[in-house]
């Protein structure tokens, strides 16, 4: 498929914005699941979103990237929506993401 660069870009953020809201509604989806089983969380998203606007020059604090991803700010998240971690998650994130 050839598509020019911008309808590219638009179709990547269109993309990202609907993973953004699909993990906005799948709070059931603990960050451990997420990243046990795919290498990333809502985190990552997060810090990815605020790299890259440090790349561009553009003033993004981490509690904004954050909010940006979980559409509320992160202590509000965690408080209303984050469990404890089982001792079986901790134990496959330590053996298969060791650098998260």
């Amino acid at each position: 498929m050839a598509i020019d660069e911008r309808t590219r870009i638009e179709l990547e953020a269109a993309v990202f914005r609907r993973l953004v809201a699909h993990l906005r509604a799948r709070t059931d989806v603990q960050n451990i699941d997420l990243m046990n089983l795919a290498g990333f969380c809502r985190n990552c998203l997060s810090n990815w979103l605020k790299e890259a606007a440090d790349e561009k020059g553009l003033a993004m604090s981490k509690d904004e990237s954050r909010e940006a991803v979980y559409g509320m700010p992160y202590e509000a998240w965690k408080e209303a929506h984050q469990r404890e971690a089982s001792p079986e998650q901790l134990h496959d994130l330590a053996h298969s993401h060791s650098g998260h």
